[in-house]
């Protein structure tokens, strides 16, 4: 369809009431009278709160769920308003594309000690002092969802980058050290290197974080 139009379907400061996805269901006649082609869902995995837009993602596999920072709901609704809301939507012939948050995560539920590099946050590829042993939050085991759908533990090997350490509070950009690990390559090169944007930046060369990832978008696909 030429000049279709998309419809963003969330803003930064919609209310925390989880009733989003109730609002989309309900709104999809409208959205067909007004001749839209598809929806821009908002993130729709687990964030850091129920407060949380969306991406300080939390766990990929908890759409609504589990009962995990806070409350078994996102800030949208549940996963089964969630489900109801894009078959709403695609029964009514829209287009429902998800907002995937892969670059980072947050809110880990233990802190890991490694080893790290703190760099310029105005040029990403200067080391500002020497390698330190920091404390960072990189340990995800998800104690609300125990295992169910994937057992992946992440620690900061599945990592590039924190923004804070424990040990000293200090708030700052912290590369991690190990082995073939870096900033990724090909990104802008704004602040010499902006592969690091927030909280612990996922290392996408590690295999585990390939496969887990994979993992996650042939279940996300089959969930919703």
């Amino acid at each position: 369809m030429s000049n279709a139009v998309m419809l963003q379907a969330f803003e930064w400061n919609l209310p925390n009431d989880g009733n989003h996805y109730k609002w989309l269901a309900d709104s999809t006649p409208e959205f067909k009278e007004l001749g839209l082609a598809a929806i821009w869902l908002p993130p729709f995995c687990k964030a850091t709160s129920n407060s949380d837009v969306g991406y300080g993602i939390y766990d990929l596999f908890d759409l609504g769920e589990f009962d995990q920072k806070g409350s078994v709901r996102t800030k949208y609704g549940t996963k089964e308003e969630l489900q109801h809301a894009i078959k709403t939507l695609q029964a009514a012939g829209l287009q429902v594309y998800a907002d995937v948050v892969l670059n980072h995560k947050a809110g880990a539920d233990k802190a890991e000690v490694f080893a790290a590099v703190p760099q310029n946050p105005e040029n990403r590829l200067e080391q500002i002092s020497e390698m330190r042993d920091i404390k960072a939050w990189t340990y995800f085991d998800f104690p609300g969802r125990q295992g169910k759908y994937s057992d992946f533990i992440w620690n900061f090997n599945h990592f590039t980058g924190v923004d804070y350490d424990e040990y000293t509070g200090e708030h700052g950009i912290f590369r991690i050290v190990g082995d073939n690990k870096y900033w990724a390559e090909g990104v802008s090169s704004e602040r010499g290197n902006y592969d690091y944007l927030m909280f612990a930046d996922i290392d996408h060369e590690h295999p585990d974080v390939q496969r887990e990832i994979k993992d996650w978008l042939n279940w996300m696909i089959q969930e919703t």
